[in-house]
């Protein structure tokens, strides 16, 4: 992969890159150099999260790659007991300090956390930040259709993203539906499903006509439904081999294919509920 992959246009006028590595259960003591071996192999693009506990490392990642920190696009997030406003600004002062950087390109809300009440109030912060210049860019995470409606509608302003999961067995139609209605970027997270559709004939068989492997079949799935896609590998070869979608596609028949594996199969937890 190189960095000229394809970019996806943000509703607030950036892009990003369309594939990029997420540092979720990646090890404090590995990240820096899972972030400097994955910016080597050709991502720009870094999913990072304060509950991860490795923004430190992603930091050091950052200082030693060589390439320019503004080529990078780095996301991070505020986690779901640091909702509010004080509480927000609070820890997103405390991830940049982390991190080591004056600004990150991107800050989601981790989780709505519907229980608490807190996530207009949370996304208002948000707003303010990115006026003040101390993120560039905002958006959401895990956000069900009627927990955007109810920010847009409170405050006018529109997520970037939402990153969810999705995969071939949760395939999020109706989330998707809204978001390309909103010039909202679909973000997925678990893009593998872990493992669970690898054996699935849909894949298999596009795997065998490609000669590509189960899970770039599902990663080029991923990418031809628009989607920006964040797997994770600490392996160098595990970074490569995802890094290798944008030189084949799948058939219109494929992908329909692929689309009959949906379950309604979560790996993580339900927004509606989690807190």
């Amino acid at each position: 992969m190189t960095a000229e992959q394809p970019r996806l246009a943000l509703n607030d006028g950036k892009t990003m890159p369309q594939l990029g590595f997420g540092l979720w259960q990646v090890p404090a003591d590995q990240t820096a150099r899972v972030v400097r071996e994955g910016v080597a192999a050709g991502y720009r693009l870094i999913d990072g999260a304060a509950i991860y506990g490795n923004e430190i490392g992603l930091g050091e990642g950052l200082r030693d790659m060589e390439v320019p920190r503004d080529q990078v696009f780095v996301t991070t997030k505020v986690w779901n007991d640091r909702q509010g406003r004080a509480e927000t600004r609070a820890a997103v002062q405390e991830s940049l300090r982390r991190i080591a950087t004056e600004r990150v390109d991107l800050m989601l809300i981790h989780w709505p956390c519907p229980a608490q009440g807190l996530f207009v109030e949370t996304w208002k912060e948000l707003i303010a930040l990115r006026e003040e210049g101390i993120v560039t860019s905002i958006g959401v995470s895990n956000f069900r259709v009627a927990d955007l409606e109810r920010i847009i509608g409170e405050t006018g302003v529109v997520p970037v993203l939402n990153q969810i999961e999705l995969h071939p067995r949760l395939q999020q139609a109706e989330l998707r539906a809204f978001h390309a209605a909103h010039g909202i970027v679909t973000q997925s997270w678990t893009p593998l499903g872990q493992g669970r559709s690898f054996g699935a004939a849909p894949v298999l068989a596009a795997a065998e006509r490609t000669g590509r492997t189960a899970a770039q079949v599902i990663l080029r799935w991923h990418v031809q439904l628009g989607c920006s896609v964040i797997p994770r590998s600490t392996r160098a070869a595990g970074l490569a081999e995802n890094a290798a979608v944008f030189d084949f596609a799948l058939t219109d028949a494929e992908m329909a294919a692929i689309a009959t594996l949906e379950a309604g199969e979560r790996t993580g937890p339900d927004p509606a509920v989690f807190s």
